[in-house]
């Protein structure tokens, strides 16, 4: 199943750490060439050098994703692509009133605005071509309302309900969707959101491997959506049938200091 990815070109937003830098690394092993793009050159670079180990091409496109123009800049640089993974994200924690909106603003940007205009680039011509892949990291916050992650939370509400339409608009053209929806990973996700996990969400995080293989499998498959472990899984269950404002009740509690 995963030979499809080899010799096929994967663009990878969000590249220089965690869960995007080890579907890169996945990439590699099965074969696919990669686009590696996130802001931090040098990470780019050690990456890429993991990743030719392979005997893959690796190609890196530093750029700052929540400009509008770099979305422009990489569909003109690399027309080709057959796989795009949208991974690149931003959390803030915190009080949406005591919160600064250039960081309000930039989440949108990146989460919402960039993944939208990417896909929108590249998908025309994976239809044309009767072949694409494309992955859209949303979060499992994204299925209830979550306190002190106000915005972040809808906007991986957003990725969820776009992504699932997406497969469906697009698969009669050989283009498949997959929505992954990770729970809590071990990653600099929290450190850059300025958040302290507590105790229950430590003994609950995934590993960033993991949840890269998890989505790379469902990729592969073609599924519309796939949420990473057991835990998670019951979770989402379980706000599918509780009342929204008690699942937000509840997702407070869990992540209040």
């Amino acid at each position: 199943m995963t030979e499809q990815f080899r010799g096929r070109r994967a663009l990878v937003t969000g590249a220089s750490s965690g869960i995007g830098a080890d579907i890169a690394r996945q990439l590699a092993q099965r074969g696919a060439d990669l686009v590696l793009v996130a802001r931090r050159a040098d990470r780019l670079d050690t990456l890429a050098a993991e990743c030719r180990l392979f005997g893959v091409d690796v190609e890196t496109a530093p750029a700052d994703l929540a400009d509008p123009q770099a979305s422009i800049d990489l569909a003109a640089r690399f027309p080709g692509t057959d796989i795009l993974i949208n991974n690149a994200g931003l959390g803030a924690f915190g009080r949406f009133t005591e919160t600064e909106y250039d960081k309000i603003e930039r989440m949108i940007a990146v989460n919402i605005t960039s993944l939208t205009h990417l896909t929108r680039l590249f998908a025309p011509a994976m239809a044309a071509r009767g072949w694409g892949r494309i992955m859209l990291v949303a979060s499992t916050a994204g299925f209830q309302p979550v306190p002190l992650y106000a915005v972040y939370a809808a906007t991986k509400a957003y990725v969820l309900s776009f992504g699932g339409a997406l497969n469906v608009e697009l698969a009669p053209a050989g283009v498949t969707t997959t929505v992954l929806c990770p729970g809590t990973t071990r990653t600099e996700f929290f450190e850059v959101a300025a958040q302290t996990k507590s105790p229950l969400m430590e003994r609950g995080a995934m590993s960033s491997a993991d949840v890269a293989r998890i989505g790379l499998d469902a990729l592969a498959k073609g599924r519309a959506t796939v949420i990473s472990g057991a835990v998670n899984n019951a979770m989402v269950f379980g706000t599918r049938l509780a009342p929204r404002s008690l699942t937000a009740q509840l997702a407070y509690r869990i992540m209040k200091p």
